[in-house]
């Protein structure tokens, strides 16, 4: 078994074939989830896990070179809007609507079981070199 880490092996297998550039949309439990990237669902029950304790966890993993989320979350979301500022000062904001556009071209979709609006990220993959 593995020691540290990410220990689901779905979503560790997920990060593992991910290349520079791919997408990755975090997203909350209300997130309507596109067709076509491979899902891993996170969600147990409304709050767990949260939205920033499935990112911490992601970024611990992943080099992450831009990220993109809704204009919305700033007003409708405080909470996590410091977050996404904290983690990504250039952080690249457009309306939920091109967010969802933009989330079906992510390789992978993590859920989180977050029930609070807008706790949603796209994350675009860099190298580690």
């Amino acid at each position: 078994m593995k020691k540290a880490g990410i220990l689901n092996r779905h979503l560790s297998g997920a990060l593992a074939e991910l290349g520079h550039g791919h997408g990755v949309l975090v997203c909350d439990a209300g997130m309507p989830i596109p067709e076509g990237p491979r899902i891993v669902d996170l969600a147990f029950r409304a709050g767990v896990p949260s939205f920033a304790e499935v990112l911490d966890g992601l970024l611990a993993e992943l080099v992450v070179e831009g990220a993109t989320a809704a204009t919305e979350v700033r007003e409708a979301n405080p909470a996590a809007a410091s977050l996404l500022a904290g983690h990504f000062p250039g952080l690249a904001l457009v309306p939920h609507e091109r967010l969802k556009e933009l989330s079906a071209g992510a390789r992978l979709v993590v859920r989180t079981g977050e029930a609070r609006p807008y706790a949603n990220v796209l994350l675009r993959c860099g190298v580690f070199f």
